[in-house]
């Protein structure tokens, strides 16, 4: 469990497209060579520690015909931001994928004295 420390948590969310590879003929609509795509974030302001981050897919365009095979996750998450991540594998051919997103952590306070 994380625990929150402070009277001030902030959420902040957004929607990303990260990726429409069906207009490019890119690796992720041909089936081949990369089948990862990272996608960076930037928060609209800084928390005071690693807030935690919540994803989720809100566009899916993929081919019907195969098997439809994917990974969603938020990596590298840092007080400004954090990466997107998503994945799919053998011959699934993916044409766009939009992520949403939220984080939910602890804001800096202007009582916080940092002593470091």
């Amino acid at each position: 469990m994380k625990r929150i420390e402070g009277n001030l948590v902030g959420v902040d969310q957004g929607s990303e497209l990260l990726f429409e590879d069906y207009k490019v003929d890119g690796e992720m609509w041909i089936g081949s060579g990369s089948r990862e795509a990272w996608h960076p974030v930037r928060f609209s302001a800084a928390f005071k520690t690693p807030p935690t981050v919540f994803v989720s897919i809100s566009l899916w365009d993929i081919v019907g015909i195969t098997n439809q095979r994917a990974a969603i996750r938020a990596a590298n998450v840092r007080r400004d931001g954090f990466e997107l991540v998503f994945a799919t594998w053998e011959d699934t051919k993916v044409a766009r994928i939009r992520a949403d997103w939220m984080a939910i952590g602890a804001l800096p306070n202007d009582d916080d004295w940092d002593v470091a």
